[in-house]
């Protein structure tokens, strides 16, 4: 039995699929303008454990993530520039090049935190004819009115507007004119928007309204409901979509079909730099590859994001980081040493898939994993383990070449040389600070050895 939170109703449900074990679920995906940073990456491997823990009970899982390369402006209030079509101005290249590009780092994350790849990559651009599809019947059942700037969505009509994120209702009632430009209501939303005069965009279709190009809330109903059906079982996303990308998927979805659009809303919870949601201000805006540069390992990252739980924030620090490493890096250092007997240990996995399975519990599921292996008594360690990392997804008994980053090879280099010239304080100096990367060098009439630091036991 599986629980899950459901944002919908504000508690924990048992899960109950809409088919007999199978399961749909759609994940927000990346605008690809740009590195999506590890705030994002958070979301994602919240997404991936859900996955896991389906698939570890026997679902069959059908799994979506849309790409976002058209339609979503830098303001939530349908105002400014496409995020792609800027970017292709500032690069100097098309935007069909920036949307692929900044796809393929994207899919590369995924592969390195380990991320199980979703069955589909449906493009907002390759759907455009579905969106206008959706546009026309909520037309038709008089959801929409057009303005000069284009077609949108009258939410004072739909009655359940907002009951996702609690909106009061006073949110939905019209002000004053000038304020809201021409829309109706300030939570009325574009679902078309018309090219601007005298502008050629490089993404612009016709529509039976005019040039233009879809909102951004339309895509994820159009290609949800196009690969999962108007009825599916599971959304995810971050919890800043809740008050406005997600409360508008389930009024234009159930407009148009009258159907509720999904059983079971699961969000996740900030990344939090300095107290607060990262940002461009604020800072803590690493990518992947940035953490890599800094000595970091994906996977350092994602035991990180599995110690606290997906629904509450996680404070993110490099020092929090070394500390998620180093505690990743013992327990490799500790399972290497271990000796296969081939047995399963029914306790310790009984105790782990209940943490996993209520709610998606990881930070229990690890100290699951850490009372196993301090269990000097336990049987069948290496196999249940081999079992846990399922869900996991650590990589726990691979075997790692190590890549010395250019940086560490630099600091060892330095070393030598003072050690030559007998500046003996100088090299411990430098040795500390390879320590604090992450890494321990072993000094052998062979050379210099470098391993992991995995502290002590």
């Amino acid at each position: 039995m599986i629980k899950l939170y459901n944002t919908l109703s504000r508690k924990k449900e048992v899960f109950e699929p809409l088919k007999d074990m199978h399961v749909g679920i759609y994940t927000c995906g990346p605008t690809v303008y740009w590195y999506q940073h590890i705030g994002n990456l958070r979301t994602y491997i919240f997404a991936d454990i859900l996955k896991r823990v389906l698939l570890y009970n026997k679902y069959k899982v059908r799994h979506i993530i849309n790409v976002t390369d058209v339609g979503h402006l830098t303001s939530d209030a349908d105002t400014g520039e496409d995020k792609v079509e800027r970017a292709a101005k500032r690069e100097g290249k098309t935007a069909r090049e920036i949307a692929d590009y900044y796809l393929r780092v994207f899919q590369e994350d995924f592969r390195k935190l380990n991320i199980i790849p979703p069955e589909k990559w449906p493009k907002a651009t390759e759907h455009i004819k579905e969106q206008i599809e959706l546009i026309k019947r909520l037309e038709k059942k008089g959801f929409t009115y057009k303005t000069s700037d284009g077609i949108y969505f009258n939410t004072s009509k739909f009655k359940d507007y907002g009951k996702l994120a609690r909106l009061k209702k006073s949110g939905i009632q019209a002000g004053k004119r000038i304020s809201l430009r021409e829309k109706r209501n300030k939570t009325d939303f574009a679902l078309w928007k018309f090219s601007p005069s005298g502008e050629k965009r490089q993404q612009e279709w016709d529509s039976p309204w005019g040039i233009g190009f879809p909102g951004w809330h339309i895509e994820c109903s159009a290609m949800s409901m196009k690969y999962l059906g108007e009825n599916f079982d599971i959304h995810t996303g971050g919890q800043d979509h809740i008050q406005i990308h997600h409360t508008n998927e389930i009024a234009q979805s159930e407009a148009a079909t009258g159907k509720p659009f999904v059983r079971y809303w699961l969000h996740g919870a900030w990344l939090l730099f300095k107290g607060k949601k990262i940002s461009k201000s604020l800072g803590g805006l690493y990518t992947i590859s940035e953490l890599e540069g800094l000595g970091f390992r994906p996977l350092d990252f994602r035991y990180l994001c599995l110690a606290t739980h997906y629904r509450k924030p996680l404070s993110f620090t490099i020092d929090n980081l070394k500390t998620a490493r180093n505690s990743y890096q013992r327990l490799k250092n500790i399972i290497s040493e271990l000796k296969d007997d081939k047995k399963m240990n029914k306790k310790y996995i009984e105790e782990f898939e209940k943490a996993i399975n209520d709610d998606l519990d990881m930070p229990k599921a690890l100290r699951v994993l850490w009372k196993l292996l301090r269990d000097e008594g336990a049987e069948g360690k290496l196999k249940t383990i081999r079992e846990m990392d399922r869900i996991l997804g650590l990589d726990l008994l691979k075997k790692e070449m190590i890549k010395v980053p250019e940086k560490i090879k630099k600091l060892i280099k330095e070393r030598e040389d003072l050690r030559k010239e007998k500046m003996w304080k100088e090299a411990d100096e430098i040795r500390k600070k390879i320590n604090n990367l992450g890494f321990v060098i072993e000094d052998t009439e062979k050379g210099v050895i470098v391993k992991r630091d995995g502290g002590k036991i």
